[in-house]
């Protein structure tokens, strides 16, 4: 991409090494000396307006918290500020974890699948839920480094919990007790964890803000919690309107939609397994 930092006046150097990439992102990071306060002063991302990623700054002066700014291509200058306030790392996490959840193919894969294997709202409701409480309970603790597990087999096994979904939904109709109809909230809660780790990998590259973690934490899993909702309520939305139309869902639909996501979460799968 061709983008660079500008720094405030008097900071050298200007440039740092090389980005280098993890995989999910591209970092770079350097010391530098500043002549005068940088409080206040702004930071820009020359080229960004002309590209379609955000950039994410880290600055941690020598004597004072860290601050993290967050640039998009609208908003490619920002003010480093004299004090970050938790609300401004509240707004800014929300909308990192808002946006994570829209952008995470595997997280809404899932949830689609579980929209389409549990048609009752009630029960729909509950899974969601035992699934919400699930993955905030690993996102918490694998954030605050009391869980490691290594990320590869974490975003292999997450692949694994779709196929799993997808099977139950082709097999749902043979009329045998399936866990995952009847209590699907054991499911969920059990696949949650799973993908609470997924969530905290993403978070940790972020990083979390050393004078605010607890709000930046919670305003990520909020933002994903918000990102969920706005995703299951489109879904309903657009069945609504499907019915209204005087067509209803078919059992062959729900069969064709559940080899889909089959297909793509094996190819995931298969994918994840042989980048380990």
């Amino acid at each position: 991409m061709a983008i660079d930092a500008v720094l405030p006046d008097g900071c050298t150097p200007t440039h740092g090494p090389d980005p280098i990439s993890d995989g999910r992102a591209w970092v770079s990071s350097w010391v530098v000396e500043c002549r005068a306060e940088i409080a206040g002063q702004s930071i820009e991302i020359d080229g960004l307006a002309a590209q379609k990623n955000d950039v994410l700054v880290r600055v941690h002066p020598l004597h004072a918290e860290p601050a993290t700014l967050r640039f998009t291509p609208d908003a490619a200058i920002q003010n480093i500020p004299f004090e970050q306030t938790t609300w401004s790392v509240f707004i800014a996490y929300f909308q990192l974890g808002y946006e994570h959840i829209l952008e995470g193919w595997d997280h809404l894969l899932f949830v689609f699948a579980l929209f389409i294997l549990v048609p009752n709202p009630w029960r729909l409701a509950g899974a969601i839920t035992a699934f919400t409480l699930a993955h905030s309970i690993t996102l918490a603790l694998a954030t605050l480094g009391f869980l490691n597990v290594p990320g590869p087999p974490v975003e292999a096994v997450i692949a694994l919990s779709i196929v799993f979904l997808a099977m139950e939904i082709v097999k749902g109709g043979d009329g045998r007790f399936r866990l995952s109809k009847q209590k699907p909230w054991i499911v969920c809660f059990g696949f949650g964890l799973l993908h609470g780790l997924g969530f905290a990998g993403a978070l940790a590259e972020i990083g979390l803000p050393s004078n605010d973690i607890p709000a930046a934490l919670f305003a990520f899993n909020l933002g994903v919690e918000a990102g969920q909702l706005s995703f299951v309520g489109a879904l309903a939305l657009l069945v609504a309107i499907w019915r209204l139309m005087a067509r209803p869902v078919s059992q062959r639909a729900t069969v064709i939609a559940a080899y889909g996501i089959g297909s793509v979460s094996m190819y995931w799968l298969i994918e994840r397994i042989s980048g380990f």
